[in-house]
C-alpha cells in the first residue's frame, strides 16, 4: 500500500460564509470537501444552531500543499476580516490521491 502526503484543511465560520467559502473552494481546485453544522464558544462568544443563518459550519477540504496553502492565505486575506472564522490545516497521507 502507498501513501501519499496530503493536507486537510478545516474551516470553521458562521454559516453565513458558506456560499463564499465554497466558491472558494472550487476556485482553489478542490474537487470535493465536506460540511457539516457545528457549535462551540470561542473569542466571538458562544454560537449555537438554533438559527440556522447564525449559527457555525464546518468545512473539511483534503488538497495538495500548494493549493492548500493558497486556500489558506485567500482565506486569511479575504475572509477573516469579514466573519467569524478559523481555518487551519493538518498533514494527512491517503491511499487514493487522485481522488484528491
Amino acid at each position: 500500500m502507498k501513501l501519499h502526503s496530503m493536507k486537510l484543511v478545516t474551516i470553521v465560520c458562521e454559516a453565513l460564509a458558506r456560499s463564499a467559502v465554497t466558491e472558494l473552494l472550487k476556485e482553489t481546485g478542490a474537487h470535493g470537501y465536506t460540511l457539516f453544522p457545528v457549535e462551540g464558544v470561542g473569542a466571538q462568544g458562544s454560537r449555537v444552531a438554533d438559527i440556522e443563518e447564525f449559527a457555525n459550519i464546518q468545512i473539511e477540504v483534503v488538497l495538495q500543499t500548494d493549493p492548500a496553502l493558497q486556500l489558506l492565505a485567500r482565506l486569511e486575506t479575504d475572509f477573516f476580516a469579514r466573519f467569524a472564522m478559523i481555518a487551519y490545516s493538518t498533514d494527512i497521507e491517503v491511499i487514493r490521491s487522485a481522488k484528491f
